[in-house]
């Protein structure tokens, strides 16, 4: 089995402030967006991989990103909405620029958080990290027991919700690549015998 891991699309245009944007910031696709998610289906097909399911988190970004890449794709197998990929609520940071959350809590936070996935103490986020470790692995484990004879599984969601994936897939290895996955961008694993190997991580579709 081919398991493909998959960030959704910008949600911020030319001229846009990015912002935090988690669990309770339900925005749309722009338009980059939108055609980040025809390119995803694009780079399956020159892969030559067919999902027998496609799983998404419940947030409209990711959800509309499934269905344009199911229609691409062909698909006909219903998109199944998992609630465990939806991606973690930021709190009193959401909806803020970086300049504002470094103005209340300092830039080193951000950078521990986006380099290194280190969570900024005392930050009013949700779940605990406890919970999305166990999210992540639910969501794996599930995938390998109900798709044992398929041939390709892509799960959709955020960044935030990924590093989760990449901790359970990396499992403490020095080497692994950053945890950060771009908008738009996805990772590659093989599943041999009921094992995930991790092989791509943060690639662009166009890049394949």
């Amino acid at each position: 089995m081919k398991l493909i891991l998959a960030r959704h699309g910008n949600t911020f245009g030319p001229g846009d402030t990015p912002v935090w944007v988690g669990a309770k910031e339900d925005y749309p696709l722009v338009e980059k967006g939108l055609q980040q998610a025809h390119d995803m289906a694009a780079a399956i097909k020159r892969m030559k991989l067919k999902p027998d399911a496609i799983i998404a988190g419940p947030l409209l970004r990711t959800k509309v990103g499934a269905e344009i890449i199911s229609q691409d794709l062909g698909f006909e197998g219903g998109i199944r909405i998992d609630e465990r990929l939806k991606e973690i609520d930021y709190g009193s940071w959401g909806g803020k620029s970086d300049d504002e959350v470094e103005a209340l809590f300092g830039a080193e936070v951000i950078d521990d958080w986006r380099e290194r996935t280190i969570r900024p103490a005392g930050a009013d986020w949700a779940p605990d990290e406890q919970t999305l470790r166990a999210n992540a692995e639910g969501v794996l484990s599930d995938v390998l027991s109900e798709y044992q004879s398929a041939s390709c599984v892509l799960l959709i969601t955020s960044n935030g919700n990924l590093r989760f994936f990449h901790t359970a897939l990396y499992d403490g290895d020095q080497t692994a690549p950053s945890p950060k996955v771009k908008t738009g961008h996805f990772c590659l694993a093989d599943v041999d015998d009921g094992v995930i190997h991790p092989r791509l991580w943060n690639v662009a579709p166009n890049d394949i």
